[in-house]
């Protein structure tokens, strides 16, 4: 959502690689899509039962990951993206949405009015831009919550500052690509936008080096069964609710 992200993926075969690459089948980014994507639908099914389905808010939606893993779940669902080549990629592979093509700066984006309840999802932004972006981000979540009832938050960290992945913050520091965020962080960004955790759930201990490794794998597998290992996760979601204006 920063200027440098826009003209990234103004590139078609960056939209691509990043789609068909970096999501490859079995590869890291795609093993924790699956995660993600099974909590993701118990999530609703819990949150909304009884309810109408949500409406879905993705913002900085990308190539659609999150709201194709919501199909079937909303009554409909609005990407939100300052790439439109990266929503027209979403479109080409199936994300059902529709799509809106929002500024690099100015004013907040306002959501479409689509009533409630809802959802808003916010994937893989909060490492790649600066601080004045993640208050965007959630500036505009505020907008489409604008109270408790609203609906839920769900907001990634694909780098937690408290797991192993932090061991190569030294070796790096300086270096834009690599960025981190502490719980504490994040819980501080949402609380600036009035609202608070209710939910965090963490999807791999281990850093795409160790990905191909099976041990591991199966260390893994097994260390995020144990309650309280969300917490050292390298991937997390964060579940919030507004609490106050």
């Amino acid at each position: 959502m920063t200027s440098d992200y826009t003209q990234v993926f103004r590139d078609t075969e960056a939209v691509e690689k990043y789609e068909s690459v970096t999501y490859a089948p079995d590869s890291y980014a795609s093993k924790i899509n699956d995660r993600q994507r099974d909590y993701l639908r118990e999530l609703v099914r819990r949150e909304f039962e009884g309810h109408h389905p949500p409406v879905h808010h993705d913002f900085a939606c990308g190539t659609g990951r999150a709201i194709r893993t919501l199909h079937g779940l909303v009554r409909e669902a609005h990407g939100y993206d300052t790439s439109a080549e990266m929503m027209a990629k979403a479109a080409e592979v199936g994300s059902r949405a529709y799509w809106h093509r929002v500024a690099v700066d100015g004013p907040v984006p306002a959501p479409v009015a689509a009533g409630f309840p809802a959802i808003v999802t916010v994937f893989r932004l909060l490492l790649n831009v600066d601080e004045t972006v993640r208050d965007r981000a959630l500036a505009f979540a505020a907008k489409a919550l604008p109270h408790r009832g609203s609906g839920v938050l769900v907001v990634e960290n694909h780098g937690n500052a408290g797991s192993v992945r932090h061991l190569r913050a030294r070796r790096h520091h300086g270096e834009r690509w690599f960025a981190e965020l502490s719980h504490e962080e994040v819980a501080a960004l949402l609380d600036r936008h009035g609202f608070e955790i209710v939910e965090r759930r963490g999807f791999s201990m281990l850093t795409p080096s160790l990905h191909d490794h099976r041990l591991a794998r199966l260390a893994d597998a097994a260390a995020r069964r144990l309650p309280g290992t969300d917490g050292y996760a390298v991937n997390v979601l964060y579940t919030a609710r507004r609490v106050h204006a």
